[in-house]
């Protein structure tokens, strides 16, 4: 089903190229038409129909009647000291979501929302004290794109030092969770005919539902990221309690499996460095040896403080000697610079305003999920 505007007309961002023409030929237009109109949308990044040169006056207004490009509201804007921009992004009703826009000096990634709120509870992460609300729509995905590509005048798609190179899914939410919405909005931007962002340059971060790896890999052929930050069941149970579920042995399995899984096309552990949990010595080498024959890369990420957060993150000295041993053991540049701290942008910080301001409002206190 076409996903719909607050003023009652068929959102394009949510549809597909084969769906745009059924919509398109239902009216009575010509197929060509679809195609005239998606180039538009994703290729130049209009949303007002009248500006479509090559379409007649009367498609136009046609067109205007049913159809919008919109792109979720913005409710707030936050820019860091270090460049990295974040919007808290409002949905049609009324629902928050945030998208965080990190730049560097050879690109420019965008970290996207899958869910408004988290189901998962992880225990050091703030995003993961907001309960879930609902997943997002293929519209409400692929907006959060389309939006920061208006900002950063990365129109038309695919143009030369285009600013937005990279996407990742590790915003709110579990993407595997929102899988089918998930594909098919990757699978938009993807389109050599629109967006035309490579796989190669979408990454999907899971905390780990492992029915979904392999799907994952054989339908989109993204690259993949697991959030692991531990490396024995009893301490992640604690720290991603999705782990009770799909169990370390069950994971690295699915992991190792992973379609199109080469030396040129690594699965990324993400292992959040927290003080006297996760940091010793013993867990490096446990670490190495979990993932060993996977062709991997590490980031290892200092721990992102919010307020309430019952961790503190490792000593610098802590986490240089860690990063030693894995770059003993192969595996190059494995911490990850915190960006946009200042803003609540980094690693595990997301939650929207709209949940803070709820809590504040009924005098509930935002605590990490036991």
């Amino acid at each position: 089903m076409a996903a719909t505007s607050d003023h009652g007309k068929v959102n394009l961002l949510g549809l597909s190229q084969a769906a745009l023409e059924a919509e398109i030929t239902a009216l009575g237009l010509p197929k060509f038409r679809a195609g005239q109109l998606w180039r538009w949308v994703w290729r130049h990044g209009l949303t007002n129909f009248a500006e479509m040169s090559d379409l007649g006056k009367p498609v136009r207004e046609q067109l205007t009647e049913l159809f919008s490009a919109d792109r979720p509201a913005v409710s707030r804007r936050l820019q860091s000291v270090d460049g990295t921009i974040k919007w808290l992004l409002r949905f049609a009703d009324g629902n928050e979501a945030e998208a965080v826009y990190i730049p560097d000096k050879e690109r420019g990634t965008l970290c996207i929302s899958s869910q408004v709120g988290c189901t998962l509870t992880c225990s050091f992460c703030h995003t993961g004290t907001q309960k879930l609300v609902r997943n997002l729509t293929v519209d409400e995905i692929c907006g959060q794109v389309l939006l920061a590509m208006d900002e950063l005048g990365d129109w038309p798609a695919g143009k030369p030092n285009r600013r937005l190179t990279n996407i990742v899914l590790m915003g709110m939410g579990e993407p595997l969770f929102n899988y089918e919405n998930v594909a098919e909005a990757m699978r938009i931007i993807m389109s050599g005919e629109g967006v035309a962002l490579s796989k190669r340059r979408i990454t999907l971060s899971t905390s780990g539902v492992v029915p979904e790896i392999k799907r994952c890999g054989e339908e989109l052929g993204v690259n993949l990221a697991i959030s692991l930050h531990a490396v024995r069941d009893k301490l992640r149970d604690e720290l991603v309690p999705i782990n009770r579920k799909y169990p370390l042995a069950a994971l690295i399995d699915a992991c190792r499996n992973y379609p199109g899984l080469s030396n040129a096309r690594r699965i990324t552990w993400e292992y959040v460095m927290l003080d006297g949990v996760n940091d010793s010595d013993e867990d490096c080498r446990a670490l190495l040896s979990l993932i060993k024959g996977i062709p991997s890369k590490l980031n290892l990420i200092p721990f992102n403080p919010w307020p309430g957060s019952p961790y503190i993150c490792s000593s610098d000295e802590r986490i240089e000697a860690f990063a030693k041993r894995v770059l003993k053991a192969g595996y190059a540049s494995p911490v990850r610079t915190p960006r946009g701290r200042d803003i609540l942008a980094a690693c595990g910080q997301l939650k929207s305003a709209s949940e803070r301001d709820r809590r504040q409002k009924t005098g509930v206190a935002s605590q990490p999920a036991s």
